[in-house]
């Protein structure tokens, strides 16, 4: 598989918030978040249910009303919506999936995701079976045939076939057998050696502790601590308080 277009841009950081504040439903859901997540980086964004986490995927998808900065790639995106914020090269999957049922495996990685527009550098198909393999064989069997894990799996081979290189992935672990758990990690530390970025949003260490590069926790809309990989094993007690483990 080619390399990610975007692993060349080390300048500058794929994401950064300052300041960031959100609100939904009247509600102050995010505080001042400060946050940055560099080119190429596995970053897990982790905290308790109504922490913020999730506000702030939202919010860097330009779907809350807000205020503060959000840079993508070091484009100003905190007055875009969320087609501007798609183009800038953004792509979320939650643990809904986003795929269409009713169609074959194959047929969903012909279509655009969620209604977008390809942006263009997508993976082909032979690069997502490349990536995916157990889906090539599965590739004329309708949705409803593949397992949990294989459909979310291709939930986010229908992102990477836009063109995004930043992923928001919220909660994808979710009711996830072990085996397909790890499937998910495998396909992760490959599109982080592609170049991809991604954010990944968990509510426990067990699936992001091996795979990511950097770790923040949120609580009532703030980050209230963080910590690099190779500093983690002296923060697992912390952190577990603070998850609430």
């Amino acid at each position: 598989m080619k390399e990610h277009p975007a692993a060349a841009t080390f300048n500058v950081p794929a994401l950064e918030t300052i300041g960031l504040h959100a609100w939904h439903n009247d509600q102050h859901v995010l505080r001042g978040v400060d946050l940055r997540v560099e080119v190429g980086e596995v970053v897990a964004l982790m905290g308790r249910t109504g922490s913020g986490h999730d506000a702030l995927l939202q919010t860097i998808m330009g779907r809350t009303q807000r205020k503060g900065s959000i840079r993508i790639h070091g484009t100003e995106s905190i007055l875009h919506g969320a087609d501007k914020v798609h183009q800038l090269g953004v792509g979320y999957c939650g643990a809904g999936r986003g795929i269409l049922t009713g169609l074959s495996c194959e047929e969903n990685l012909l279509l655009p995701s969620s209604g977008e527009e390809t942006l263009g550098g997508g993976m082909s198909l032979a690069e997502i079976y490349e990536l995916i393999p157990s889906l090539y064989p599965r590739r004329h069997l309708p949705c409803t045939r593949l397992s949990g894990g294989e459909q979310q799996m291709l939930a986010i081979a229908r992102i990477l076939r836009t063109g995004a290189n930043l992923l928001l992935l919220d909660n994808i672990s979710d009711g996830l057998a072990p085996v397909m758990v790890h499937s998910l990690t495998t396909m992760l530390e490959q599109l982080r050696g592609l170049g991809y970025t991604v954010l990944l949003i968990e509510q426990n260490l067990e699936f992001p502790g091996p795979l990511a590069d950097r770790f923040y926790v949120m609580q009532n809309g703030l980050v209230i601590d963080q910590a690099a990989s190779d500093s983690l094993a002296g923060k697992y007690d912390t952190f577990g308080v603070m998850l609430g483990h």
